[in-house]
């Protein structure tokens, strides 16, 4: 039995494909990417970064990126790019593809139990992978946008996510909403995968599965949870097309519930 749980490995090679036949197709890289700041190619080159950054943390390698909070990691994003001339497509799109198998390759070689830090504190390989595929899964939805083709998420990929999105919640967690606020929450995806998220005291906790006693029961499509998550789609809409339904002592809450976090 491998280090990553099951699927998760296939996961992330096949989002690494997919994403570098996206950037592969690009006419050129100066375009915008919608709700970004960057160009195709800055997402692009951005994206090849990470999956380097993390190919470089599985083997043992330490990186310092930022503290985890969205401000520094938003520095180090653009300190990284400013270092990094490349923008064009094909180059890219390798970068992209060979370090996340570069990744595969080398948290084969980790311990299930070791802990590495990372710009999103410290993690086991199962949720270090985790986070590579939830970061691969954010921006290659914008660059598939970009160009209006088919993006790459879907209800498997998004559920390998989770042990990762459960793990960094609690740091990404904006002060100014949770602020007296008292509830638990329970998120379920269709298809039975779930979580619990508690709010007390100005901060968060999360536990992978069912939580007692919920105050409001969250049961949303997996792409939507994972795009509102990210920040790329905002929950209104999701709720009102029916994608997310909320019910409970407070169902009012579910519209907030994403609003809680602050995507980095």
């Amino acid at each position: 039995m491998g280090v990553l749980p099951e699927g998760l490995g296939e996961a992330i090679r096949d989002t690494a494909r997919d994403i570098a036949e996206v950037v592969r197709a690009a006419p050129g890289t100066e375009g915008p990417v919608p709700r970004s700041t960057w160009t195709f190619g800055e997402a692009a080159a951005h994206l090849g970064q990470a999956n380097e950054l993390m190919a470089d943390l599985a083997a043992g390698r330490p990186r310092p990126y930022g503290d985890g909070t969205p401000e520094s990691l938003a520095a180090a994003n653009e300190e990284a790019l400013a270092a990094f001339p490349e923008r064009a497509a094909r180059p890219l799109a390798d970068l992209i593809h060979d370090r996340a198998l570069a990744f595969l390759d080398a948290v084969e070689e980790r311990a299930p139990e070791e802990v590495v830090q990372t710009p999103m504190g410290p993690l086991g390989p199962a949720a270090l992978g985790a986070y590579l595929l939830t970061h691969m899964l954010g921006h290659g939805y914008d660059l598939a946008r970009a160009l209006g083709r088919p993006h790459m998420l879907d209800r498997g990929r998004v559920e390998l996510t989770l042990p990762f999105m459960v793990a960094a919640m609690p740091r990404v967690a904006a002060p100014a909403a949770l602020a007296g606020l008292d509830a638990r929450f329970r998120v379920r995806l269709w298809g039975g995968a779930q979580f619990g998220a508690t709010v007390a005291d100005g901060k968060v906790t999360t536990v992978e599965g069912p939580v007692d006693r919920a105050d409001c029961t969250i049961l949303t499509e997996p792409v939507a949870f994972l795009l509102m998550a990210l920040g790329r789609i905002d929950p209104v809409p999701v709720m009102a097309t029916g994608r997310a339904l909320a019910w409970g002592r407070k169902p009012w809450l579910g519209p907030r519930f994403p609003r809680l976090f602050v995507a980095p």
